[in-house]
C-alpha cells in the first residue's frame, strides 16, 4: 500500500466517524443555523453581498474556531483513549501519514459545514433590496457575487488553519481533559486573545510600528484583513484610507500557523 493509500484510508475512517457521531452533527447544525439566521436577518437591507459579508465577518471569525474545536479536538486524543492508536501503530503507517489523514478527514467536515452554510447565506442575499448603498461603487462590479465568493474562499482558508491548530492540541494532549482544556484555550486565543494582545502592545507603546506584521501573527486578524482587502475593498467606491492588512503577510501568517501546527502534531502523536 502506497503512502497516498494509507493517508486516504485514515481520511475515509475519519469521515465515517464524523457521519456516525451525533454530537458532531449537532455542532455543525448549530453553526449552520446561526450563520443562516444572521443572513436571514439581513434580507432586505441595502448593500447586498458587501453588507452580508460585513455582517458575517465577525460571526465566522468567532464561530469557525468553535466549530473546528467541536469536530477536531477529540480526533487523535480519542484514538489514544480507546487504545486504537496502539493498534494503528502496528500497521506500516508513519506519523505524517496518520496525522495528515486525520487532519484532512476532520477538516473536510469543517469545510463542508462552512461552505454549505455560507452558500445558503449567499442564496438568501439574492433576496436583498436591489437598491445600491451609497458607499458602493457605481459600476456593475461594485456589489457582485464575486465579493461573497472571495469571502467564502477566505473563510475556508481560515478554517484550514484553525483545524490544524486544534489537531496539534489533540495530538499533544495526554488526557481527554487536557485536550479539552488546551482546545478551549486555543479557541479563545485564536478568536479574541491574540487580537487583544496586539491591541495591548499597541496601546501600551510596547510596539510602535509593524502593525501589518503583528496582524499576520493572529489568525483571526489575518483572516479579517484578507476579507477587507481582497473581498470588500475592491467593491467600494474608493479604497479605505488606511489598509486593513498586508495580504501577503496575512497569507504567510495563516500558512505558518498551519505548517507549524501540523509539524507539532506529527512530532507529538506518539513517542
Amino acid at each position: 500500500m502506497s503512502r497516498r493509500s494509507r493517508t486516504a484510508a485514515v481520511f475515509d475512517r475519519e469521515l465515517r466517524t464524523l457521519v456516525r457521531t451525533r454530537s458532531l452533527l449537532a455542532v455543525a447544525a448549530a453553526f449552520a443555523l446561526i450563520v443562516i439566521a444572521v443572513a436571514g436577518g439581513a434580507v432586505g437591507a441595502p448593500g447586498g453581498y458587501v453588507s452580508l459579508t460585513l455582517d458575517l465577518l465577525t460571526v465566522v471569525e468567532v464561530l469557525v474556531p468553535v466549530l473546528s474545536f467541536g469536530i477536531v479536538y477529540r480526533s487523535i486524543r480519542g484514538d489514544a483513549e480507546r487504545s486504537e492508536l496502539d493498534v494503528i501503530r502496528t500497521y506500516p503507517i508513519s506519523r505524517v501519514e496518520y496525522v495528515v489523514g486525520v487532519y484532512l478527514g476532520r477538516t473536510f467536515g469543517v469545510l463542508a459545514v462552512v461552505s454549505a452554510s455560507l452558500a445558503v447565506a449567499g442564496a438568501l442575499a439574492s433576496f436583498a433590496s436591489p437598491s445600491a448603498a451609497s458607499f458602493l461603487a457605481t459600476h456593475s462590479a461594485g456589489d457582485s457575487p464575486i465579493v461573497f465568493v472571495r469571502f467564502v474562499a477566505l473563510a475556508m482558508l481560515y478554517a484550514l488553519t484553525v483545524s490544524a491548530v486544534i489537531t496539534a492540541a489533540s495530538a499533544a494532549a495526554r488526557t481527554t481533559r487536557e485536550a479539552l482544556a488546551v482546545g478551549v484555550a486555543l479557541v479563545v486565543a485564536v478568536a479574541v486573545g491574540l487580537d487583544l494582545a496586539i491591541v495591548g502592545l499597541l496601546s501600551g507603546g510596547v510596539v510602535g510600528g509593524g502593525l501589518e506584521a503583528l496582524l499576520g501573527v493572529s489568525p483571526a486578524s489575518a483572516f479579517r484583513g484578507l476579507v477587507i482587502e481582497l473581498a470588500v475593498a475592491p467593491a467600494l467606491a474608493s479604497p479605505p484610507p488606511i489598509p486593513a492588512a498586508s495580504p501577503a503577510v496575512s497569507l504567510f501568517g495563516l500558512a505558518g500557523w498551519t505548517a507549524i501546527s501540523l509539524g507539532i502534531a506529527c512530532l507529538a502523536v506518539w513517542r
